[in-house]
């Protein structure tokens, strides 16, 4: 799995397959043997966060794996984030989040959002009066401290537009390695993809397929016409299309599904090859980003009155 890896500007490396673990159910026990049967196809990325509420199984099917002998803790990368409501205190969140993982260290933190609610907030979907002035600065020192004391390996963002990015780096005395965003062949983020290559900093798509099976989510972009066609073509599915395509991006792509057939077609995406003509249909294809985050905004107490201030009109 060595040659589906990418290097990250701080030198660490960053496997381009990812293995999402959000699921609505949240079962722990359906988690944790997806994730064992993962390793065994050769997953070696594993994405959580806090508010998904699995990181207790990520932590135990890893620990186990290790202890079993499956695969060695240094090749795997473990990535989860700081929710909104703890970035007064990025430091004690990320221990937290050890203690649920079982772990001294893990790969990569991320901002889960530029947004900073009350402490209280311990849900996806915040009311009106659970916002906070959000303090990026004061954030991103917390971070850089998380680093400095080895309670990770790096330290990353998500959800940020072009000109959250640029904000940041005004002040950071680290760059983020990774921006963690949605994308995929209908939400293609060329503005994004270019400002951080100009910086260095790793794209990493979430829903690269669109986000089938979530609440949220739609089939448009592995039932597009286009997306067929191509699958078609080169004797593959449209998932492995889609996913070829954020690989060929320079992007590594979270995938997420506990189904044994789909998580073995996903992988089928690494031994893919598009062409040229490939790339140009996908260009042509209609653009909607899916995660817009309305529940972000409001007039009052968010931020960011609107989407388009969420998002800095990158919608």
């Amino acid at each position: 799995m060595r040659n589906y890896q990418t290097i990250l500007n701080n030198g660490e490396t960053l496997p381009i397959m990812g293995m999402g673990t959000y699921s609505g159910e949240n079962d722990r026990e359906t988690t944790e043997t997806a994730i064992r049967t993962a390793i065994k196809m050769g997953y070696r990325h594993f994405d959580t966060a806090k508010i998904y509420g699995s990181e207790v199984a990520v932590g135990n099917a890893l620990r186990r794996a290790i202890h079993d002998g499956l695969v060695e803790r240094e090749d795997i990368h473990v990535t989860s984030k700081l929710w909104s409501s703890d970035h007064q205190d990025p430091v004690s969140a990320l221990q937290q989040t050890l203690q649920r993982l079982g772990m001294e260290y893990i790969d990569m933190y991320l901002v889960h959002w530029p947004v900073a609610l009350k402490p209280w907030v311990d849900y996806p979907i915040p009311a009106e009066e659970d916002f906070e002035e959000l303090d990026m600065e004061n954030t991103w020192s917390g971070m850089e401290r998380c680093l400095e004391m080895g309670l990770c390996r790096s330290i990353g963002v998500s959800n940020f537009s072009s000109t959250k990015i640029q904000h940041l780096l005004d002040f950071a005395c680290v760059t983020p390695v990774v921006n963690q965003v949605e994308m995929h062949p209908m939400w293609r983020q060329r503005k994004l993809r270019s400002i951080c290559r100009e910086y260095g900093i790793h794209v990493s798509a979430y829903s690269p397929l669109g986000g089938p099976g979530n609440a949220w989510g739609t089939m448009n972009v592995v039932d597009h016409p286009i997306i067929k066609s191509i699958a078609h073509k080169h004797n593959a599915t449209p998932a492995q299309v889609a996913l070829r395509w954020g690989l060929c991006q320079g992007s590594s792509v979270i995938v997420k599904s506990f189904n044994m057939g789909r998580m073995k077609e996903n992988m089928g995406a690494l031994n893919l090859k598009l062409d040229e003509w490939d790339l140009i249909d996908i260009n042509k294809m209609e653009e909607r980003k899916i995660m817009r985050g309305e529940w972000l905004s409001n007039h009052t107490t968010s931020p960011y009155r609107t989407i388009q201030e969420l998002w800095d009109d990158e919608i």
